[in-house]
């Protein structure tokens, strides 16, 4: 058996390397990613993760049995080189972690074992997604494809909505080391104090990073005082002239990509965490809400689908239009301007952690689809998206 995971981004060997020489984690479960393809690797003849968008391409053993591969390309726009490379590996099993049609394609045509592990949602609306939707849709169903999962119960409703069939769409989770139970409920500070603000995440115009920056310039317009602090990478150049544009540089710090405990340690010291994604990201569950209920650090975020039900407005969180930066400092205004209201949601954050938590982790969902027996079919079949034991989070 030889298992082929492919991601669209994210460089594992740099992770393995840095896992092995510090420790250190960028993201959120690296380490529970490569400690479990460690162990996944010992059992079969080889596992590969191959990275699409890599800086350089490589292919690299990086211990026996386990091998990283950088493509260095676009999956959508290079689909013959990437087909090449994937062949070149000869899997017998594929595991797709985004929703690339050519790589589906080439795993039906060839007959390999396909897991679909996603975390993305889609857009619904329109004649040109609602086509590539159907197209897709068309594939995941194909029967070579058994399993179709996604990261929360919400964007698997999403993989249903565009036609996937829900007998075969699982939720799962990954392992969350950090809970509430680490953390207190926050007070609320005095209107005198400075409000600092955290965003973490992809630094793009979709993710509503441009709106954060333009809720900071009306809030000092009308003078409350306030620092955001912006952890990710992207348009940062682009995002920097904005500041300067807006008179805000005294108020808004770039820090770029940080080690996750750094993450956490910027979530537990703010006020606020933002979480203000535009409709048109395919946002599934950010780790960034699951890491803020961590803390109990209060979240203002957008309308986004992907968010209804996990997050309901002036209850666990404040909740804005997406793209809509003067409603965005309005939230902000009422926490700062609301005691009771902000501890209010802070208080909220261990129940609506809880309410988020999936028993399907990552490693184990794969483990048992390539240990097919009956047992583990059976497994997996209990705990489809219509299954039954969702329903209280439909609602």
């Amino acid at each position: 058996m030889r298992l082929l995971i492919v991601q669209y981004s994210g460089d594992y060997r740099e992770a393995f390397h840095r896992l092995r020489q510090n420790g250190t984690e960028t993201y959120h479960s690296q380490k529970y990613v490569v400690d479990s393809i460690i162990e996944i690797s010992k059992q079969i003849e080889e596992v590969t993760l191959l990275c699409c968008r890599t800086k350089e391409s490589y292919n690299e053993l990086l211990q026996e049995k386990l091998r990283s591969v950088g493509a260095a390309l676009d999956p959508y726009k290079d689909k013959s080189a990437l087909i090449k490379l994937i062949a070149e590996q000869k899997p017998t099993h594929i595991v797709v972690h985004a929703p690339i049609p050519s790589i589906l394609k080439w795993a039906i045509e060839n007959n390999i074992h396909t897991l679909c592990l996603l975390a993305d949602s889609f857009l619904t609306h329109g004649l040109r997604h609602k086509i590539k939707n159907y197209l897709l849709a068309r594939l995941l169903n194909h029967k070579q494809i058994v399993w179709v999962c996604n990261h929360g119960v919400n964007a698997c409703l999403s993989l249903q909505s565009i036609g996937v069939n829900p007998d075969k769409i699982i939720p799962y989770d990954w392992v969350h080391a950090v809970t509430p139970d680490y953390f207190s409920p926050k007070k609320s500070k005095s209107n005198t104090d400075i409000w600092n603000l955290v965003y973490v995440g992809a630094v793009t115009e979709v993710k509503g990073v441009g709106d954060i920056i333009e809720a900071v310039a009306k809030l000092k317009a009308k003078k409350f005082k306030v620092n955001l602090q912006i952890a990710g990478g992207g348009e940062i150049q682009y995002f920097i002239q904005r500041v300067k544009q807006l008179n805000i540089e005294d108020s808004v710090k770039f820090v770029g990509i940080v080690p996750n405990q750094t993450v956490i340690n910027l979530m537990k010291y703010a006020d606020v965490v933002l979480v203000p994604s535009r409709h048109e990201y395919p946002e599934a569950c950010p780790f960034t809400i699951y890491e803020a209920l961590c803390v109990h650090t209060p979240i203002v975020a957008s309308d986004h689908p992907m968010f209804k039900n996990n997050l309901q407005h002036g209850i666990n969180a404040m909740i804005f239009p997406a793209g809509n930066s003067t409603l965005l400092a309005v939230s902000l205004e009422k926490l700062i301007e609301h005691p009771e209201l902000y501890e209010k949601i802070s208080q909220a954050s261990p129940q609506t952690w809880e309410r988020l938590q999936i028993s399907v982790k990552w490693a184990e969902l794969i483990a048992r689809w390539l240990n097919n027996s009956s047992e583990n079919q059976s497994w997996l079949s209990q705990h489809r998206l219509n299954s039954g034991i969702y329903d209280s989070l439909f609602n």
